[in-house]
């Protein structure tokens, strides 16, 4: 994985994917999306990466920022959009 892209684990119909996959829709971010609820490989991937197991599990370049609501208690602190500007800006 990119150390400058935005990745966020995710299964389908998890209502708290959808409210974070929205939340950066509105920002207008780039972001990859990687679906663990068939792939076992995947899951323990996230596992590893985030140490927890429930989704999502959102990471911003090499910082993990947890679920959505750290998503969005990041963002209501004003500390998402540095942290998206940082990764989605050239260079």
């Amino acid at each position: 994985m990119s150390s400058s892209e935005v990745v966020v684990y995710y299964a389908p119909f998890c209502p708290y994917c959808a409210w974070a996959q929205q939340l950066l829709d509105d920002k207008g971010v780039e972001y990859k999306l990687i679906n663990v609820n068939e792939d076992d490989a995947l899951r323990s991937q996230m596992e590893d990466r985030s140490n927890r197991n429930t989704v999502p599990q959102i990471f911003i370049g090499d910082h993990h920022i947890g679920g959505y609501d750290d998503l969005s208690a990041l963002d209501r602190q004003g500390g998402l959009d540095p942290l998206l500007q940082a990764v989605q800006s050239p260079g």
